[in-house]
């Protein structure tokens, strides 16, 4: 599965994705979203969504060393916590500034679950199903 940006220009800024995905994990808050919604300058200028778009040869992946991040067979990675020594080489690596920092200074990473979808009002996300398989 990965999750999809269907059309940005749609996003009001409302962040209902952003509570959904830190809920799937059982918390509350913003502060361990996986994906982030930036102004471009308020309601007339839009919102732009920063999240994880899988690439299949993730550079975020490439300079972890300690192979904390294992590359999905579906693009983006899955974070092995017990591996991060918390460096910050992924936050800087990615390319779209979508890999976001706790408070341990390890990376939160969308797993493209498509939890947040479903909490989208406008049809921002989408979960593409087809042709892929889980990691």
């Amino acid at each position: 599965m990965r999750l999809t940006v269907v059309d940005a220009e749609r996003c009001v800024g409302c962040q209902s994705c952003m509570f959904a995905c830190t809920r799937r994990i059982g918390k509350a808050g913003l502060s361990k979203s996986c994906i982030n919604i930036k102004s471009l300058g308020g309601m007339s200028k839009g919102f732009t969504v920063v999240v994880c778009r899988a690439c299949t040869d993730p550079p975020c992946a490439k300079v972890c060393p300690t192979d904390a991040l294992r590359v999905r067979k579906d693009g983006g990675v899955l974070l092995d916590p017990a591996k991060c020594v918390g460096c910050g080489n992924c936050k800087n690596a990615c390319v779209l500034d979508a890999v976001f920092m706790d408070t341990k200074n390890r990376p939160m990473i969308c797993i493209h679950c498509g939890y947040c979808v479903k909490y989208c009002p406008y049809g921002v996300l989408d979960i593409d199903k087809e042709g892929v398989t889980n990691a």
